[in-house]
């Protein structure tokens, strides 16, 4: 078997140079395993309309597309759904291990229950991303729609106790809060929360905003561009106390979680994404959308649909004429709708 490849290295492979064709195929697959979810996050598009019919990615289309990227370096096993809802996803990864790809996926927790625990370990999945949004049972309901807080909390704790009994050293456990107005005070408690699930990685999820609100950071609850200045000690406190119990705090959009807050001063962020250059997003029916954020940033997916693997190859998607033409559009003043907020727009 040969060496697994380094996901903090996956980018470099993408040709600098871009135009509206790719030089190189994808580096990076995110693979919506399902649609289905049994939670009613206030964050989550799927909440508020049905994207596509419920349903779980088949184990034929799920083949059918990673093998026609043998060089693949990372997969992502998570959309708008829960992974862990997926009876045949400890195959899907197990089949991704055997050809040395990285695993990911982010879970809400509430199915991670102590028979599936050295199931999941023995998968040989690298991260495991359990998004909590919340230090207390009742702002967990809140932000997530359902009082599954104590049983995350629970299952979480249970498996890395397993972890620290067996000298498992995989996956690597982290914990995500999302970037509200709503939870941002709660930060330092998260970490201790974190501290004592034995998690010792959390993140700052941040989002991008929009004034529809649609399944996003609503204005009332989004931190863009200012913080307040309780706000802004809670991210100082919550460093701190990380520091000081050894646990490593961090935020998505490979930043930290100050500087992530922050409005970008580029008067085009857009302009600097290669994700069209690197990574390919398919839903659970095969469709073929840009990048993780774009279900989040503009209703439906009819306007932002670049092929369909059901019914092409990859290659002919990859540089079929719906990528080359997004392509154009990110590299112009006029970027696709779904880009036009990303990068400058954060609300976290």
């Amino acid at each position: 078997m040969t060496v697994v490849k380094d996901p903090r290295r996956y980018f470099e492979a993408v040709q600098t140079t871009r135009g509206t064709e790719a030089a190189a195929p994808p580096v990076c697959l995110y693979l919506e395993v399902t649609n289905r979810c049994n939670l009613l996050c206030e964050t989550c598009p799927r909440t508020f309309e049905a994207l596509e019919p419920p349903a779980d990615m088949s184990w034929e289309l799920f083949t059918s597309i990673v093998d026609q990227v043998p060089d693949v370096a990372r997969v992502v096993l998570h959309g708008v759904g829960e992974p862990m809802m997926v009876k045949s996803l400890p195959r899907m990864i197990r089949y991704l291990k055997d050809r040395s790809v990285y695993v990911l996926f982010n879970t809400n927790g509430t199915l991670l229950s102590p028979k599936k625990y050295q199931a999941m370990i023995d998968t040989g999945l690298d991260e495991l991303r359990v998004s909590l949004d919340a230090a207390d049972a009742k702002t967990f309901l809140a932000v997530r729609g359902k009082n599954f807080f104590e049983r995350i909390v629970r299952n979480v704790r249970g498996f890395t106790e397993l972890q620290r009994a067996t000298g498992a050293a995989s996956p690597r456990v982290s914990l995500w809060l999302t970037g509200l107005k709503e939870t941002i005070e709660q930060l330092p408690a998260f970490v201790r929360l974190a501290a004592s699930m034995g998690v010792r990685e959390v993140y700052l999820q941040r989002l991008v905003y929009d004034e529809t609100g649609y399944g996003l950071a609503r204005p009332e609850s989004s931190l863009f561009e200012t913080l307040r200045a309780d706000e802004s000690r809670a991210i100082e406190v919550a460093a701190a106390l990380a520091r000081d119990l050894g646990i490593t705090l961090d935020a998505s959009g490979a930043t930290e979680p100050g500087l992530s807050l922050k409005r970008q001063d580029e008067t085009q962020p857009w302009s600097a994404c290669r994700r069209p250059w690197s990574l390919m997003y398919f839903t659970a029916h095969g469709r073929a959308l840009p990048c993780c954020m774009a279900p989040f940033s503009a209703r439906g997916y009819d306007s932002y649909t670049l092929g369909d693997a059901t019914q092409q190859t990859l290659r002919e998607i990859w540089n079929g004429s719906a990528y080359q033409d997004f392509r154009a559009g990110l590299l112009s003043e006029t970027p696709p709708r779904p880009c036009a907020g990303c990068g400058m727009r954060w609300s976290l």
